[in-house]
C-alpha cells in the first residue's frame, strides 16, 4: 500500500547559527558552528543550513535541506 502525507501548514526557520531559533541551543563538547534542538524523541546536532520545524503539537525538530526542499513547498498567505 502507498500513503500519501496529509497536507498540513508548518512554520519552519532556517537555522545558520545560534540565535536564529530558540529551541536550538548551544551544547558543550559540539564543534562551536553547531546547536543542539530536543526533539520528542531525544535530542538531534543542528547544523548551518538545516530547518527547524515547529510540528501540528509545537514541538521541534531539525530537517536537511534537501530533504525540505523535497518535502515541503512555501505557503503563500492570504492578505490580511
Amino acid at each position: 500500500m502507498k500513503y500519501r502525507k496529509k497536507p498540513v501548514v508548518i512554520e519552519a526557520t532556517q537555522w545558520f547559527k545560534n540565535g536564529d531559533h530558540p529551541a536550538v541551543v548551544n551544547l558543550d563538547g559540539l564543534p562551536t558552528e553547531n546547536g543542539w534542538v530536543e526533539t520528542l524523541e531525544g535530542g538531534h546536532v543542528v547544523r548551518p543550513g538545516d530547518w527547524i520545524i515547529t510540528g501540528v503539537k509545537g514541538e521541534h525538530y531539525p530537517c536537511k535541506p534537501d530533504i525540505f526542499a523535497a518535502t515541503y513547498q512555501m505557503v503563500e498567505e492570504a492578505p490580511r
